[in-house]
C-alpha cells in the first residue's frame, strides 16, 4: 500500500536538561504512524544532542529548527519553559514556518515547556488539530488528544484544570510508546539467582548515576558477576564510566545501542532511571531498582512501587553508593521478591502502545475490504478472546473447524458481505452485512488489542458508507447486548438511534 498523501509532524527535543526520551517515544509513534501509511515528520530544535543520529536510524525525516541564542533567559511561568531555549511565540511561529507544504494534518507535541497558548497558535497557524504526549500535568493543554501513559489512579482528576472536558484521553501504560521490537518480545524467566545486572539511566544522565550504580553494585553489595552498563555519547559522565568500567573486571559499556529490547531481556537485575525505560523493562518482564534522575519521574515511581512492580529509591538516596548499594544487595538476596516484581511487571505493557495511539490517532482513515479466506485464523482469534465473547449475543467458545466452515460459506453467501476493516495496512476488525431485501442487520468486533481507541464508531461510518453508496440500502439495524455500554457507545456516536428492540440507521435522503 503506497503511503497516504500527508503527514503526521511530532515536536519533540532532547538536550542535556530534558534528556532523550521526548525524542526517542516520539519516534517510536512515528514509526507506527509510518506502519499505518501515513508520512511522520519530526520536528526538533538544535540543543546539543544529536537528535539527526536517532533520526536517521529510525528512518523518520527530520527538520531541525535553528540552535537557541546563547543566554537565553525566561520570564514565562511555565516550569519548564527554559528547556525550549527560546519564548514558546517564536516556537510556534517557527514550527508552524517549516510545516507549511508539508502536507501536515495533526501536530503531536512532546515538551514540558508548551502550554496552551503554544497549541492554539500552531493550530492556528497550520490550521490543524493537536495532540499532546504529557505526564506532568502541570500547565494548561488545549489539545484534542492527550497521551499520558504513566501509570495514573484518575487521568480526569489528574489534568481537572488542564485539558477541557471533551479532550479524548489514552491513559496507561497499555499506550507506553515503545520501538516495534518490543510486540515480540519474549519476556525473561525469572530465575532463582542473578547471572548478570544491567544498568541504563537514560541517554543523558546528567546526575551520573550510571557510576553510583556501577560502584554501588561492586563495593557495597559485593556483586562479582557480569554487568553490562548501556550509555550514549550524550552522557556527560562518559569518560570517567569508560575509566570506572575498564578497570572493573566483568563489566561492559556499550555506547550507543541502536536498539535496547535485547539488552533488557539479558539480566536477571535491571537498575535504571524511571523515566520512559521503565516501560520497556516491564516489557521485558525483568526485576528493577529505580533511580530517580530527575523531579518529574516522581510522578510514575510510587504507583510502580504500589503495583509490586519495581523497588525504587528517592532522589537523594539515588545518589548515595551506600544506599544504592546496601538495596541492590537486598534484591539480590530475595529471589521471591524479583519473582514478584518481574510478573507485575509483565502484566502492565505488551509492546504494542505505540500502535495504539497511531490507530486512534488515524480512525477517521479506516477502510473496508472484502474478507478472504486466510482472514479466518485471525478473525477466529478476536471472536473468541473473552472481551468479545462478554459482548456477543452467543458468548460460547466456537471451535476453529466450525468457525473455519461458517466464514467459507459466508463468503460464498450473496445475502452476506463479509469485511476486514483496515487503518492503513493493519487490520483491525470485522463487518457483517447480512441482507434483508433493502435492509441489513450489522455485526462488528475489534482486534482485542485495537479496544478503547474510538475505532467502533469510524468503522461503523465505514459501514453505513458502503451500505448507502454501494448497496443502495434503506437501513441499518443491530441487536446489541443489553449492558454493553462499549457498543451502545459506539452505535450512538454513529447516528444510530435505540429501539426495541433493535438499534437503526437510515442515511439522510438528499
Amino acid at each position: 500500500m503506497n503511503p497516504l498523501p500527508f503527514c503526521i509532524a511530532l515536536r519533540a527535543d532532547a538536550s542535556f536538561k530534558s534528556g532523550i526520551g521526548h525524542v526517542v517515544r516520539c519516534l517510536s509513534l512515528a514509526t507506527a504512524l509510518r506502519d499505518a501509511g501515513v508520512r511522520p515528520v519530526l520536528v526538533s530544535r538544535r540543543l546539543g544532542i544529536d537528535v539527526a543520529k536517532l533520526a536517521r536510524r529510525a528512518n523518520v525525516d527530520l527538520i531541525e529548527l535553528s540552535a537557541p541564542p546563547d543566554g537565553f533567559e525566561t520570564a514565562d511561568l511555565v516550569p519548564h519553559a527554559a528547556w525550549a531555549g527560546i519564548d514558546w511565540f517564536r516556537d510556534a511561529d517557527e514550527t508552524a514556518q517549516v510545516l507549511r507544504g508539508q502536507g501536515c494534518v495533526r501536530v503531536v507535541v512532546d515538551h514540558y515547556a508548551f502550554d496552551a497558548r503554544w497549541h492554539r497558535r500552531v493550530a492556528a497557524a497550520l490550521q490543524v488539530p493537536i495532540a499532546a504526549i504529557d505526564d506532568l500535568a502541570d500547565r494548561t493543554l488545549d489539545v484534542d488528544l492527550l497521551v499520558d501513559h504513566n501509570l495514573n489512579n484518575d487521568i480526569r482528576v489528574k489534568y481537572a484544570t488542564r485539558i477541557d472536558a471533551s479532550t479524548r484521553v489514552l491513559s496507561g501504560p497499555r499506550y507506553a510508546l515503545l520501538s516495534p521490537s518490543y510486540a515480540s518480545l519474549k519476556p525473561r524467566d525469572a530465575g532463582d539467582s542473578v547471572a548478570s545486572i544491567g544498568i541504563f539511566l537514560g541517554g543523558v544522565d546528567a546526575a551520573g548515576l550510571s557510576l553510583v550504580a556501577l560502584r554501588a553494585c561492586r563495593e557495597v553489595a559485593g556483586y562479582q558477576g557480569p554487568i553490562e552498563i548501556v550509555a550514549t555519547s550524550a552522557n556527560p559522565h562518559l569518560e570517567r564510566l569508560r575509566a570506572l568500567s575498564s578497570a572493573q573486571p566483568l563489566t561492559t559499556l556499550i555506547v550507543d545501542a541502536p536498539e535496547l529490547s535485547a539488552f533488557f531481556v539479558s539480566h536477571a537485575l535491571q537498575i535504571g532511571a524511571a523515566g520512559g525505560a521503565t516501560w520497556e523493562r516491564c516489557c521485558a518482564g525483568v526485576p528493577m531498582l529505580l533511580l530517580v534522575a530527575a523531579d518529574n519521574q516522581l510522578a510514575v515511581v510510587p504507583q510502580l512501587v504500589a503495583c509490586g512492580a519495581a523497588t525504587a529509591l528517592s532522589a537523594e538516596a539515588s545518589r548515595d553508593v551506600r544506599q544504592v548499594g546496601m538495596q541492590v544487595k537486598e534484591i539480590l538476596n530475595d529471589a521471591l521478591h524479583r519473582q514478584e516484581m518481574a510478573s507485575c511487571a509483565r502484566v502492565l505493557v505488551d509492546g504494542v502502545g505505540a500502535r495504539r495511539v497511531a490507530l486512534s490517532i488515524l480512525g477517521y482513515t479506516l477502510s473496508l475490504r472484502p474478507a478472504r479466506e486466510d482472514d479466518a485464523d485471525k478473525a477466529h482469534a478476536w471472536r473468541n478472546h473473552p472481551l468479545t465473547r462478554a459482548v456477543s449475543r452467543d458468548g460460547r467458545t466456537i471451535q476453529l473447524e466450525t468457525h473455519l466452515q461458517w466464514w467459507h460459506h459466508t463468503l460464498e453467501d450473496p445475502a452476506r458481505y463479509l469485511f476486514i476493516a483496515q487503518v492503513g495496512c493493519i487490520d483491525v476488525g470485522v463487518l457483517r452485512l447480512d441482507l434483508d431485501g433493502d435492509r441489513a442487520e450489522v455485526s462488528i468486533y475489534l482486534d482485542p488489542s485495537y479496544t478503547g481507541l474510538g475505532l467502533g464508531p469510524w468503522l461503523l461510518r465505514a459501514a453505513q458508507r458502503h451500505a448507502a453508496r454501494e448497496l443502495m440500502l434503506r437501513s441499518l439495524t443491530a441487536d446489541i447486548r443489553p449492558g454493553n455500554r462499549a457498543s451502545e457507545s459506539a452505535f450512538a456516536t454513529a447516528g444510530f438511534s435505540r429501539g426495541d428492540p433493535y438499534w437503526t440507521w437510515e442515511p439522510k435522503l438528499k
